[in-house]
């Protein structure tokens, strides 16, 4: 028996497409309506969706007189090299790229240019990220970033880092060094490390941002025993309350549920599996994989949720479009949409394991060229010849239910979506990078 029913949701979502200086755009609100079909409690219901939107965040959509010289409407040859080079054509200074000039996301993108830059031999990455980072800490090596009051602000740390390891220059050992200290008063539960500092809120976003700092700093700057059992405890206790039976992971969990409108009132868990916060999660624990030496304490359940994880996101691959749905597990439902941001990071913790020697490639080899594959459509370059990621969310926060999460708005350029890509596009275009380096083709 199908019912009809109207539902109608006020959001408060970030807002892109404007430049950083457009502040009048923080009062911009917009309805949209959708219909589809939702099975609960084993009750199908047909939807009529109103929701209004109130825009809080700004994403740059960078300097209008950007150009590059590929072709409107074709396909690089490299995609990885196109979303880079139009990464930084559009934000000559990174710090005016989103809503405040230091954030994770530049942290993250810097992940993927860094390894861009070890593949081609290229410079260029590695001085975009030093023009970055030199704004935040002083000719002393003194860290002059945000307030390391959530762990979002801990992700860009994983730069001063790599910058020591690139360059030698101590200021940046120093800068990682004094963030690092931040971490050892930092609250948790369980194990695992508050999302911000004032709440026993767990979000599995959070597992990638303080971790890809402690797998960075424990790889090149030191301290190492301590970032990696701590990087290991963390993501352990994630797995622990938000790994599902099939593998995949919920959102986030809160000691205080009570407190908390997205969580069940008796396990303190989020509603669904959302692809870019399992994404993060993906991303993060191969990288700690690589390492961490096996001879270590929790090498072995580490590596289980690993496994188990990909097995996971083999399984519901989207065997028409080889993408990833947004909630991941509700496929089926008319709703649902591919996802480019989790796509990527899902492809990429394939590809990476398979790397790695953790994933059987003839098994899992065709599960990341799909997904590549699923994730070109979304990356089209535009009329200025620079890549535009279309068809994403950006800054989804935590929902109370399926519809709230697939109301988010789609944008032109999501920043976590576009550094996803990257990253993905990195992997899987490795070898023809690499070969480019010794041919002298790379450009």
């Amino acid at each position: 028996m199908k019912h009809i029913i109207l539902k109608t949701i006020i959001l408060f979502l970030p807002l892109a497409g404007l430049s950083v200086s457009s502040l009048t755009a923080q009062n911009r609100v917009t309805t949209t309506n959708k219909n589809g079909y939702i099975t609960e409690n084993g009750v199908t219901m047909m939807i009529s969706e109103e929701t209004t939107t109130r825009y809080r965040r700004t994403t740059s959509q960078g300097d209008p007189e950007a150009r590059l010289e590929y072709i409107p409407g074709g396909k690089p040859e490299l995609y990885s090299l196109a979303i880079a080079r139009s990464v930084m054509a559009r934000y000559p200074d990174y710090r005016k790229a989103y809503w405040k000039d230091y954030t994770y996301v530049q942290g993250y993108m810097f992940e993927a240019m860094d390894r861009m830059g070890e593949l081609t031999g290229d410079s260029q990455y590695t001085e975009y990220m030093k023009a970055y980072i030199d704004n935040f800490t002083d000719e002393n090596g003194n860290y002059k970033g945000d307030a390391l009051t959530n762990l979002d602000n801990f992700m860009t740390g994983s730069a001063f880092c790599t910058l020591y390891k690139r360059t030698g220059d101590e200021r940046y050992k120093k800068a990682a060094l004094q963030i690092l200290a931040a971490v050892d008063s930092y609250p948790s539960s369980d194990g695992q490390f508050w999302h911000g500092n004032k709440k026993p809120n767990m979000w599995i976003d959070g597992v990638f941002m303080m971790q890809m700092f402690l797998i960075r700093c424990g790889q090149y700057v030191g301290e190492t025993e301590y970032c990696f059992d701590l990087a290991c405890s963390n993501i352990i206790a994630a797995a622990k309350h938000l790994q599902l039976k099939n593998g995949l992971l919920l959102h986030a969990w809160t000691t205080l549920p009570e407190d908390a409108e997205w969580a069940d009132k008796h396990t303190g868990l989020s509603p669904e599996v959302w692809s870019e916060g399992m994404g993060w999660y993906t991303l993060v624990v191969p990288e700690l994989l690589a390492v961490l030496p096996k001879t270590h304490k929790d090498y072995n359940a580490v590596l289980k949720i690993y496994t188990d994880m990909a097995k996971g996101i083999r399984d519901f691959q989207d065997k028409q479009t080889g993408g990833w749905f947004f909630i991941v597990d509700k496929g089926s439902n008319p709703l649902n949409f591919i996802d480019a941001s989790g796509t990527a990071m899902f492809l990429y913790s394939i590809r990476r394991g398979i790397n790695l020697g953790i994933l059987k490639e003839k098994e899992y080899a065709p599960v990341a060229q799909k997904g590549y594959e699923a994730l070109k459509p979304f990356l089209v370059i535009n009329k200025n010849g620079l890549i535009d990621l279309v068809g994403a969310c950006d800054g989804v926060t935590i929902k109370r239910n399926f519809l709230e999460y697939i109301s988010v708005n789609k944008i032109l350029n999501a920043k976590e979506a576009v550094a996803g890509a990257l990253w993905a596009a990195v992997i899987m275009e490795e070898a023809k990078l690499t070969k480019d380096l010794h041919s002298g083709e790379n450009k």
